[in-house]
């Protein structure tokens, strides 16, 4: 429990606060293995646009108009970019104008496809085992890179990822933070700002009651005098409450062009607030977007999401290259596995394509990772990789090395067990290597 003291007396924080901070001790999470000689870090962020569900790789970024209907279905042209050479599908004209500052992996695969396994071994870079629960990539990088975050080290937004726990051996302290609620919405900065799942409507009620008292005393005179008075970590917490920090959460404070940009919409909303959040510090940042699981009709499920996902990803990497944030900020996109390339045309799926963890594509951008290329490439329908297989511990491993954290270095495990950042640590993986050392 934080404690607030001050002449008026004490303002006790319940564990949660507002924010569903468990205690002023999550601050206190830090590089607790020791940092192995790496190269000096060129990203600073992460930006992960989780497309939860399994996006469709053949309608999006590995278009194979060629291969016949009964695999393009209705989506059968092809978009030029601005990189010569470089197709993409139809519905993303607008992240065809910014290929240049991405790179499309054609050719990902993990060959599982449960929605279960695939998105723990997409989010955590390892394969699943009896032995070990490992922690997604982002509960990695705040325990290594998080330590001067003034606000969560790791964020999700704005509801958990599901599927599988993000914490793993690292226990519930490194959990993301999850706000909640709709960043397209007016009151978000208000109603984002909920409890965990699981509390009890007594307990909601008070921190209603108690956000009344935060912020009544955020406009008393003594604050500083009260805020000098808390250790280093209360401050954290209380500054998430009252300070700067949650200012990183309101998106009142942005121009109405730039929302617009941004589409005005949940996705692109939080790609907005990602890049706020990445301005403030914040080391890794998950946007969590679903409605990817189209095993029935794909295409119009297409022609609703593509347009908001191109809007938002086009407006995100051109923002973050103006601020000059890319060069520091690593942006991905993928979900946990792609779909199939031969369409579902049957009863009762009219249209659908269903789980394909063989071959897949995902889009990586900023942070040290060159644009305008692809890597690798899949057969004329797209079922097989042809070249240069991409596993997602390649993929998390060159994150890893961008940011400057060692994949080979150790993580703590509450056992003692031998635990490494990537499974390539221990040699009994299958890998196409580091995309780093191709790019």
């Amino acid at each position: 429990m934080l404690v607030i003291p001050g002449r008026r007396g004490f303002l006790k924080v319940g564990a949660a606060s507002l924010l569903g901070l468990t205690t002023a001790d999550w601050f206190r999470l830090k590089g607790q293995a020791a940092a192995a000689a790496v190269p000096a870090p060129r990203a600073k962020s992460v930006i992960q646009l989780w497309m939860a569900g399994g996006p469709t790789q053949t309608d999006t970024w590995d278009p194979k108009p060629g291969a016949g209907e009964d695999f393009s279905g209705p989506l059968r042209r092809t978009l030029p970019t601005n990189v010569n050479g470089i197709v993409i599908g139809e519905l993303l004209p607008l992240a065809a104008k910014q290929a240049d500052k991405y790179t499309i992996i054609r050719s990902m695969t993990h060959g599982d496809n449960g929605h279960e396994t695939a998105a723990y071994i997409m989010q955590t870079g390892s394969k699943p085992t009896a032995e070990l629960v490992y922690p997604a990539m982002g509960a990695i990088v705040a325990l290594k890179k998080g330590a001067n975050s003034a606000l969560p080290p790791y964020i999700t937004l704005t509801n958990p990822l599901g599927r599988f726990s993000e914490a793993g051996f690292l226990g519930n302290g490194s959990k993301t933070f999850a706000p909640g609620g709709d960043p397209n919405n007016a009151n978000f900065r208000v109603q984002g700002l909920v409890p965990p799942r699981g509390m009890t409507e007594q307990r909601v009620n008070e921190r209603r009651n108690l956000l009344k008292s935060v912020d009544a005393l955020a406009a008393q005179a003594d604050k500083q005098e009260v805020y000098r008075e808390m250790d280093e970590f209360q401050q954290k917490a209380y500054g998430l409450i009252l300070g700067d920090a949650r200012k990183a959460f309101d998106l009142a404070e942005e121009k109405d062009a730039v929302r617009d940009r941004y589409g005005r919409n949940q996705f692109g909303q939080s790609c907005l607030l990602a890049r706020r959040l990445v301005e403030a510090g914040v080391p890794f940042i998950t946007v969590n977007d679903g409605g990817w699981d189209t095993h029935k009709d794909n295409f119009e499920a297409m022609r609703k999401k593509l347009p908001i996902q191109d809007q938002g990803i086009s407006a995100l990497l051109e923002d973050l290259a103006q601020r000059g944030l890319l060069a520091s900020t690593v942006v991905t996109w993928y979900g946990e596995f792609g779909r199939t390339p031969r369409v579902a045309n049957e009863a009762p799926w009219f249209g659908g394509r269903h789980h394909w963890g063989s071959a897949f594509s995902a889009v990586v951008a900023g942070g040290g990772f060159k644009g305008g290329q692809v890597i690798g490439s899949t057969d004329g329908r797209g079922e097989t990789i042809r070249d240069r297989p991409v596993y997602p511990w390649d993929l998390s491993a060159s994150i890893y090395k961008l940011l400057g954290i060692d994949p080979h270095g150790r993580l703590p495990h509450p056992q003692g067990c031998v635990a490494y950042v990537s499974p390539l640590a221990g040699g009994n993986v299958q890998s196409g290597g580091l995309l780093t050392e191709i790019m």
